[in-house]
């Protein structure tokens, strides 16, 4: 077990209390990933330093936060939301002074995911259902895009992953390399898993 709550450590507000549930269409509301589920993952699965992670609905930023304080790498939030954006920006400004971080290793941007600039050194890449197909298919395009210009290795990690979205990924050359289970949690519902997919250099 690493951190169950960075909110208390940090002082910051991640958690679903006061989130919208009205989303534009094709997006859905915004659910922050657990705490004890965020550990099962990175338990299992490290980064390094010279990683940069994007998460595609990252909402108020509780995994970017996560992510950045264990591992020590860059960390991008892509979230259209301009309620949760705003939320998000308090939170760095709180997480950047209690932790001597330099704001420029956590990056907020306000747009739609599809609309993401994706950038040659970004790698690894969480999604949480956060839209539709069509979106998620645009998005994974962009991804490849900037493979092609930069071979390098790419991962993209899928939290309650749905069917569209693996069923979409078989047209592509990515390919399932792990499952991680939440201890206690997977085997009484089977979609509550990660799921990460590899593309190499």
């Amino acid at each position: 077990m690493y951190m169950n709550n960075l909110d208390e450590k940090f002082q910051i507000e991640t958690g679903n209390r006061g989130a919208s549930k009205k989303r534009a269409d094709g997006d859905h509301h915004y659910e922050a990933t657990p705490y004890p589920f965020i550990n099962a993952l990175f338990n299992e699965y490290e980064l390094d330093e010279g990683t940069h992670f994007v998460d595609f609905g990252s909402g108020k930023g509780r995994l970017l936060f996560y992510v950045h304080h264990r591992f020590h790498c860059r960390v991008k939030g892509v979230e259209k939301d301009e309620q949760l954006h705003k939320i998000a920006l308090k939170n760095r400004k709180a997480y950047v002074e209690q932790s001597g971080t330099l704001e420029n290793e956590i990056l907020l941007f306000n747009q739609g995911a599809e609309n993401y600039q994706v950038h040659d050194e970004d790698n690894v890449f969480y999604f949480f259902n956060p839209f539709s197909l069509l979106i998620f298919n645009e998005v994974v395009q962009n991804i490849l895009t900037t493979w092609q210009n930069n071979r390098r290795q790419i991962q993209l990690i899928f939290y309650y992953p749905r069917e569209k979205y693996l069923n979409a990924l078989k047209k592509t050359s990515f390919t399932l390399e792990r499952e991680v289970l939440i201890p206690g949690i997977s085997r009484m519902n089977k979609e509550e898993r990660f799921l990460i997919y590899t593309l190499d250099g």
